[in-house]
């Protein structure tokens, strides 16, 4: 025991000590006019890293430090907007604030350029592709935007391929998806409302709404939502999407998830607010609508008639995956009479030869297929559909034939995971739900999946989106609503009337956005 109490009295001397002799952490110390003093605070803010890099020149007599990060900034612009003309400047009375003024008023170093005061606002600065500029005798420091760091190019979107339609999707930089959202919505309501968040990190985020169409009740909630995140790194998403979500006790979430600019810009019109995460391509969408998992763009681009008829498939869908291993053990264990004679014939002389009851049996297949799918996509793409269709095909083979599992079973998993494609959204939660149908199917029958259907259903309908059900415009149901839920309507019945969220059926928010 007393060693245990000298060992840790030593550890908090130890960290004290640490701490005391460690850096400055820099956010609130000022830059003073000693350009030596700011070289010193400014390394040792930045634990000496590797790749910062820094070049002291002399211009009109004066020492200036010209600081960036490797790889963060175009070296062919850097030379051009601010190498060349700080080098070639000729003033009559040389001083450090004429060298300022030069700079504030005559020089464009770059079309985002500004003036920093700290060594905080500075870091952050130059990790975002800034060159800062100090100059010896000045307490402020120049930051022009030259960003030259490598990032994927816009290409087509691998998780919402449409038929028709654009082929851009969101990419890592967030300024760059900015770019793509202003390009589809030219109006001067366009509001992009830049914000950063995570203690380390220090990432930044844009939230995206058009001014005449939002709620303000839905707008502050957001700000005051991101607001109270406390995270140190914020690398994706996903990272954020909890801390919008109302509603973490339901399966099914009310925040959506894009990764075309399209789709951002049709949401914003309706009085949707999006956030923008930097260094992910994945935008995020409040509030979001149970039945918009369901909406396509291809929906609004093909014959109505058609598009109808997609969507109802898409819902066939959904519940075909989530039910039919359930109901086939629950049916097939408790209820044989509902299936023909000879189907029920051809099941039980399958069934006869394997050794486990159907709902274990259900359940290994099911977490086999999950393992093989996992498997597919983490391996590289060529080699892991190889993985993924070869080892189902020889998997399934195997275990039919060795009397493992009835070919019934391996009938219906291949059909339920076809259906789990068709909505992708919501693969998570079906997921989660498929499990759970078999196991209540096989315990208690028909009569418990029909409980505990009722169940999900009640729970789907009490989500409520930042004051907008979630299962609106279905419940509470308004008939001209619908006329873009189950099926969809023509363009001249569309476009009869403007779709505002907080104007939908049951909604609990203000709508004051064309005030604004």
């Amino acid at each position: 025991m007393l060693f245990n109490r000298m060992e840790q009295k030593l550890q908090r001397s130890a960290g004290a000590e640490y701490v005391k002799n460690s850096p400055p952490q820099g956010d609130d110390i000022r830059l003073g006019s000693d350009l030596t003093q700011n070289m010193i605070n400014i390394r040792q803010y930045l634990h000496d890293t590797a790749d910062f890099v820094n070049k002291e020149v002399l211009v009109c007599g004066q020492r200036v430090q010209l600081l960036t990060f490797e790889g963060m900034v175009s070296t062919a612009n850097m030379t051009e907007a601010l190498l060349e003309p700080l080098l070639s400047l000729r003033l009559e009375n040389p001083t450090p604030q004429s060298l300022l003024w030069w700079m504030r008023n005559e020089a464009v170093l770059a079309p985002e350029q500004k003036e920093v005061y700290s060594l905080g606002e500075l870091y952050k600065a130059l990790m975002s592709g800034f060159v800062g500029v100090l100059i010896d005798g000045v307490d402020v420091a120049v930051i022009a935007g030259i960003q030259g760091f490598a990032y994927r190019s816009v290409s087509e979107p691998d998780s919402e391929v449409n038929v028709r339609g654009s082929r851009e999707g969101l990419v890592e930089p967030i300024r760059t998806n900015m770019s793509l959202i202003r390009r589809r919505i030219k109006s001067s309501r366009l509001v992009f409302e830049l914000t950063s968040a995570g203690s380390t990190s220090k990432t930044d985020l844009c939230l995206c709404y058009l001014a005449n169409m939002v709620s303000p009740e839905i707008l502050e909630d957001v700000r005051s939502r991101l607001a109270r995140m406390d995270l140190d790194m914020i690398l994706d998403s996903g990272y954020v999407q909890p801390f919008l979500d109302t509603n973490l006790s339901s399966l099914f979430s009310n925040v959506g998830v894009t990764e075309r600019p399209d789709t951002v810009a049709a949401k914003i019109s309706e009085g949707r607010v999006v956030v923008l995460v930097d260094g992910t391509p994945f935008a995020l969408i409040v509030p979001y609508l149970f039945s918009e998992n369901f909406q396509t763009l291809d929906d609004y681009a093909h014959r109505p008639y058609y598009a109808s008829f997609i969507r109802i498939m898409k819902y066939v869908s959904f519940f075909f995956t989530i039910l039919l291993p359930g109901a086939y053990v629950a049916i097939a264990s408790f209820h044989p009479e509902l299936f023909p004679e000879a189907l029920l014939f051809n099941i039980a002389a399958a069934e006869e030869t394997t050794p486990f009851p159907l709902m274990f049996e259900a359940l290994i297949i099911h977490i086999i297929y999950e393992i093989m799918r996992e498997a597919g996509l983490r391996l590289p793409r060529p080699i892991g559909h190889a993985v993924s269709i070869v080892g189902g095909l020889v998997i399934g083979d195997a275990a039919v034939t060795a009397g493992l599992i009835g070919a019934p079973m391996v009938m219906v998993v291949a059909l339920t995971a076809i259906s789990s494609f068709v909505v992708p959204s919501l693969y998570e939660p079906v997921t989660i739900l498929r499990f759970l149908f078999i196991i209540v199917g096989g315990v208690s029958g028909l009569y418990g999946i029909t409980l505990v259907l009722c169940i999900v259903f009640v729970n789907l309908c009490a989500i409520n989106a930042y004051g907008v059900p979630a299962t609106a415009p279905a419940t509470p149901t308004k008939l001209f609503d619908l006329r873009d839920v189950l099926i969809r309507s023509s363009w001249k019945t569309l476009g009869r009337r403007t779709l505002r969220v907080q104007k939908l059926p049951g909604s609990e928010v203000g709508d004051k956005g064309g005030d604004i």
